[in-house]
């Protein structure tokens, strides 16, 4: 590890001490037509015991589906998750850079950052992520966690430019965000219990990917479900695809009556 003078040293920001060793890749001028993978529609929501986050597992590049079987729901640390929608490669490689970020910080702390200093920190990965987003490659995620301090879930979006803004019920992002936020409209309550909360946000995914080409529905053939994880005091969790499966069976039981 290189020494640094007091006036140079990055503490515990971790993207900082990359740049400071020359490790961060350079963001070329000029722009570039290429067809690069999209992540899709992922939805947030706040109910009586924490969040729940959902995203489904389908990329696109143009009309071409890329991939099937993406995850954009993942887990950031044990009380909080990040979900992706814009560019596959730069989101990816975003997350992986957050969630050294936050060990890096606890090691060197001996503490982890609160939930609000997290949304600061991915804040900034996003707007140091401009220069690609103006050439086409724009990475807009959700963040959300169970906030220990305050003893509930929180969660926010973000635009282009690394703004970020809390929402206090819901959000949603990606090309079928309008279909997904406007089911969760219509049937959210503060109040929900898990099951209701994990089945609405189900729900929502299951109606833009009815509206929305870019969102991939549940696919029972390959078994791949869109993924689901609830984050409370207990931390972070991923509901398995049976039960997963499950609720998608009840969504259809329901609509074919």
């Amino acid at each position: 590890m290189p020494l640094f003078t007091a006036q140079e040293d990055p503490g515990a920001n971790f993207p900082e001490l990359l740049r400071r060793m020359d490790l961060l890749p350079a963001v070329g001028a000029g722009s570039v037509d290429l067809q690069v993978p999209h992540a899709t529609t992922c939805v947030a929501l706040t109910f009586s015991d924490g969040v729940v986050m959902a995203g489904d597992r389908r990329a696109t590049s143009g009309h071409l589906i890329s991939h099937r079987s993406m995850e954009k729901v993942v887990e950031a640390d044990r009380f909080s998750g990040v979900a992706i929608a814009g560019a596959a490669g730069p989101a990816m490689e975003m997350i992986k850079l957050f969630q050294l970020q936050l060990e890096h910080y606890e090691k060197v702390e001996g503490a982890g950052l609160s939930l609000e200093g997290k949304a600061n920190q991915l804040s900034m990965m996003v707007r140091s992520n401009l220069p690609a987003a103006m050439q086409g490659m724009i990475v807009v995620p959700l963040f959300a966690g169970f906030d220990q301090r305050r003893g509930l879930g929180r969660l926010w979006a973000y635009d282009v430019t690394g703004g970020r803004y809390e929402e206090h019920e819901y959000v949603a992002t990606g090309s079928g965000s309008l279909h997904a936020s406007t089911v969760i409209k219509v049937a959210y309550r503060p109040d929900m219990g898990r099951a209701e909360a994990v089945a609405l946000a189900a729900r929502s995914l299951w109606e833009a990917a009815d509206a929305d080409s870019a969102t991939g529905g549940p696919d029972t053939l390959r078994r791949i479900y869109p993924v689901v994880a609830t984050i409370t005091s207990a931390g972070w969790q991923r509901l398995d695809d049976t039960e997963v499966a499950q609720i998608y069976t009840e969504i259809a039981g329901a609509n074919q009556r």
